[in-house]
């Protein structure tokens, strides 16, 4: 890549998260060598949330329309990483993503859209590879907790064991925090494709919809609550399970079957044992259901202190074809759609501008994990409050 003259460009920066996302660079690597400018639609508005948000004047405002694919393909061209929040990505991604494709320049974004992923893949990977462009999916609370949860439970289980774990599940043993409202839209957008596209609806069901001639064991489907007596407690669906299940396969995918052929993993929620466990893991299939009635609307979100209140902690339990088992975990210190989410896509961002070669990562479409893998987990921890551990082995 020629030297560009930003290392990332926040786009969408005037959205409730892309909001959060300058803040925390502002206060992470304002004054540093970090080049970064902010970028919407609106240079007044971009002045404005610049003002709000106690942003040095020195960083840069760029404007660019989803509406116009010349403002974004010059956009793309200016920065080494380009960090989008501008979503329903499948309404105003596409021309984003084709503008990185085309011009090499590394993407990170938040996106839990399996079916668009899928035509991303499908439409871009070759693009990608020509270019150098590494076009990185889900780097927010989806999915980034779960898919370098697995990576992180897989190395150690390597460490102790000289083996992989042939069965990791994943479960939220403690959340506090709302579901963003970007999340809801594009759940519902989603399914209005589905009304027009019935295949997509296979998509949706298959574990292996992101992994192009491969497909694995028969996996969990998490779709109703079960008791699980070795871990203590009755455990709910996942609400976010169907997209991070998606993203883990293709981990293990693009990483050549590190985790093996044969690996199987799910993903729950874990409510308490005896009958009052059992009655709220009814509950929150129920709370799943109505999710996008409830969820915030696109642009709003929780206020600061709730925001700094919240908190996730997710355990990984993986057993070996010999019978080992290893126990970690990765812990949040914020709310996970909002606080926690924007500091995790920033860190994505900044990891692929200095940390990840190349030579070692070409171009393509990616997850978290196989990009950015183990320089990702080191940033999250020195900066952006997440804890990953191992507990048990």
């Amino acid at each position: 890549m020629s030297e560009r003259e930003f290392d990332v460009i926040i786009y969408g920066a005037t959205g409730y998260t892309g909001r959060l996302v300058a803040e925390y660079m502002q206060k992470q690597y304002g004054g540093s060598d970090l080049r970064w400018a902010m970028a919407g639609r609106s240079a007044e508005k971009l002045d404005l949330v610049g003002k709000e948000m106690g942003i040095s004047a020195d960083v840069a405002k760029v404007v660019a329309n989803s509406d116009d694919p010349q403002s974004l393909q010059s956009m793309a061209a200016r920065t080494k990483v380009l960090l989008t929040t501008v979503g329903p990505y499948q309404l105003y991604g596409t021309d984003v993503l084709s503008a990185c494709a085309e011009a090499g320049t590394d993407y990170v974004d938040l996106c839990g859209e399996p079916a668009w992923m899928h035509d991303t893949v499908r439409d871009f990977q070759k693009q990608a590879e020509t270019s150098g462009a590494r076009i990185v999916h889900s780097c927010g609370f989806d999915s980034i907790p779960f898919d370098l949860g697995v990576f992180y439970t897989q190395a150690k289980a390597r460490e102790h064991f000289a083996e992989n774990c042939q069965r990791i599940r994943g479960r939220v043993r403690k959340m506090q925090g709302k579901f963003s409202g970007g999340t809801a839209a594009s759940f519902m957008q989603t399914m209005a494709r589905v009304g027009k596209q019935p295949e997509v609806l296979d998509w949706l069901k298959d574990p292996f919809t992101l992994t192009p001639e491969f497909e694995g064991p028969r996996q969990p489907h998490g779709a109703k609550p079960i008791e699980e007596e070795d871990l203590g407690s009755w455990s709910a669906p996942f609400i976010m399970a169907s997209i991070n299940t998606k993203n883990v396969h293709r981990s293990n995918y693009l990483l050549g079957g590190a985790y093996g052929e044969d690996f199987v993993y799910d993903e729950m929620m874990m409510t308490g044992p005896g009958e009052k466990g059992a009655q709220m893991a009814q509950g929150v299939m129920q709370a799943n259901n109505s999710m996008s009635q409830n969820a915030p609307k696109p642009g709003e979100g929780p206020t600061k202190e709730e925001r700094e209140n919240g908190f996730y902690d997710v355990m990984f339990v993986g057993e070996t074809a010999s019978g080992q088992r290893i126990i970690c975990s990765v812990a949040g210190d914020k709310d996970p759609g909002y606080g926690s989410t924007s500091k995790m896509i920033a860190e994505s961002a900044v990891c692929l501008a200095r940390d990840i070669d190349r030579k070692c990562v070409p171009g393509g479409i990616y997850t978290p994990a196989p990009a950015m893998g183990m320089s990702l987990v080191k940033r999250l921890e020195d900066h952006a409050g997440l804890t990953f551990q191992v507990e048990k082995a």
